[in-house]
């Protein structure tokens, strides 16, 4: 798509929602505004009061740039080099998975699950493995202001991502990060260990939309012949990590309610959920320790 200087901007949303649709992409219109409002410098408010006004050229030829990277199927949140979670904003790295509404169940599930002590959190600790972009960790420390937490991942730039992200959205002084194998250089206990783990089947991310499987790390999808090596990793890593009285929060995949429940009431965790998604299906479960 050539984009001429003197297209409005409201042209541009226009015949750029146009062109991804063609192109089969079904966030055509929410694509189209997000990338013209970063090639453009503006808000969404800027948009809906000058939309009239021309991209001029610096701006056009940004936005032709950022249109080809979409058409080739990089995700926006890739190109903008940063996504919103938990209504926080989070830089993204080639090490990172993109953070999904999805996710934002575990979030959601873990503050139900604490009750009593999210508003009397002096003294929490909370552990995130695979942190990622840190966007569980930080979004909880972002709702409980007396809380810490240590998030762990195998990938050094992921650790690096999330210590950025940590002072970007002013929980640093009350987060740690480390390269760590699960809770392998751990040697203290947690009241909250969150987790959205890898979990696709090997089998199964050939076939997954461009967007995931040509940009995100493999690493933060692959969960072994059948998805469930990650659960099996962390359950053996619990017991020595959960402190008495502490809850586990983890993602799953839509269809291993019942499969991820079974593995941990096996090792003796009740099980709370699943906590549906946005799109009502399940997405969280909450783990307790059997005290019987």
């Amino acid at each position: 798509m050539t984009l001429q200087h003197d297209m409005t901007r409201v042209q541009t949303l226009k015949s750029l929602g146009e062109t991804f649709r063609s192109a089969g992409i079904d966030t055509a219109q929410r694509d189209a505004r997000l990338l013209l409002l970063s090639a453009a410098g503006i808000s969404h408010l800027d948009l809906i009061q000058s939309p009239r006004e021309t991209l001029g050229h610096e701006v056009a030829e940004k936005l032709s740039d950022q249109i080809a990277r979409r058409l080739k199927r990089e995700p926006v949140a890739r190109i903008l080099g940063e996504w919103e979670f938990w209504s926080l904003p989070f830089t993204l790295s080639p090490a990172t998975l993109v953070p999904r509404p999805d996710s934002e169940t575990v979030v959601a599930a873990a503050l139900i699950a604490l009750k009593e002590r999210r508003h009397a959190s002096d003294g929490l600790r909370i552990l995130d493995l695979g942190t990622g972009t840190g966007c569980l960790l930080i979004s909880l420390l972002h709702e409980l202001p007396g809380a810490t937490g240590i998030g762990v991942d195998l990938h050094d730039e992921a650790v690096q991502t999330a210590w950025l992200n940590a002072k970007r959205n002013a929980v640093d002084q009350r987060a740690e990060f480390i390269v760590s194998n699960w809770g392998e250089k751990l040697n203290t206990r947690f009241d909250l260990i969150i987790s959205n783990p890898p979990y696709i089947p090997d089998r199964v991310i050939n076939g997954l939309e461009p967007e995931v499987r040509e940009h995100d790390p493999r690493l933060a999808l692959s969960g072994g012949t059948d998805g469930l090596d990650a659960y099996r990793a962390i359950a053996d890593h619990l017991p020595d990590l959960l402190a008495p009285g502490g809850i586990v929060g983890l993602e799953i995949g839509s269809d291993q309610s019942e499969t991820v429940s079974g593995l941990y009431r096996r090792a003796g965790y009740e099980i709370e959920g699943p906590f549906a998604d946005f799109g009502a299906r399940p997405r969280a479960l909450i783990l307790r320790k059997d005290q019987a």
